[in-house]
């Protein structure tokens, strides 16, 4: 079962890395032309004044239809009953590819709660759902835990906690199903 968890874990993992690369594109003050209705537009402050400047994700060049991402806040037909946002939590970015097999989703969110707070919050969360936890609390110094249900639904939640707040990333492989 430990390589089963080392799997999963190196999975969710790999599907944060490409929402993040994905994400890599946004950079706030960066204009880009919309591209389709499912990048949405993002407000981000400019720096040197106190206006705001709006910027719209241009799609991936390997993004293929159903695939969005989208800094800042919850992308378009985010699957909010599988992985809800944290009360109180600030949305960083979010990914949901809904075209693979299985169904990707990634939530990346920040929160002035201890770490423990976090995974615990989610751990109810997805239990409710019949997510099984898997043995393990952490990966060298991260929070992070895993959670399987059937034998191919993987979630992944690593939290790194400094200055008060923590910064959490989840990652969700999941059946189709389950994000409708």
């Amino acid at each position: 079962m430990k390589v089963f968890g080392e799997r999963n874990r190196a999975a969710a993992a790999v599907a944060a890395a490409g929402a993040l690369l994905a994400l890599a594109a946004c950079t706030p003050g960066q204009s880009a032309p919309a591209a389709s209705p499912e990048v949405s537009s993002v407000t981000a402050p400019s720096t040197g004044s106190t206006a705001q400047a709006s910027t719209t994700a241009p799609p991936s060049p390997s993004a293929a239809p159903g695939t969005s991402a989208t800094v800042g806040a919850l992308v378009a037909g985010f699957p909010q009953k599988l992985l809800p946002v944290m009360p109180g939590a600030k949305v960083q970015s979010s990914s949901f590819d809904k075209t693979g097999v299985p169904a990707t989703v990634a939530l990346v969110g920040k929160i002035a709660s201890p770490a423990a707070d976090v995974v615990g919050y989610y751990t109810k969360e997805l239990e409710k759902q019949g997510f099984k936890a898997v043995p393990g609390e952490t990966v060298g110094t991260v929070a992070s835990k895993d959670f399987l249900r059937g034998d191919n639904e993987t979630v992944n939640i690593a939290v790194v906690e400094a200055a008060g707040s923590s910064t959490f990333t989840i990652g969700a492989n999941v059946a189709a199903e389950s994000v409708k």
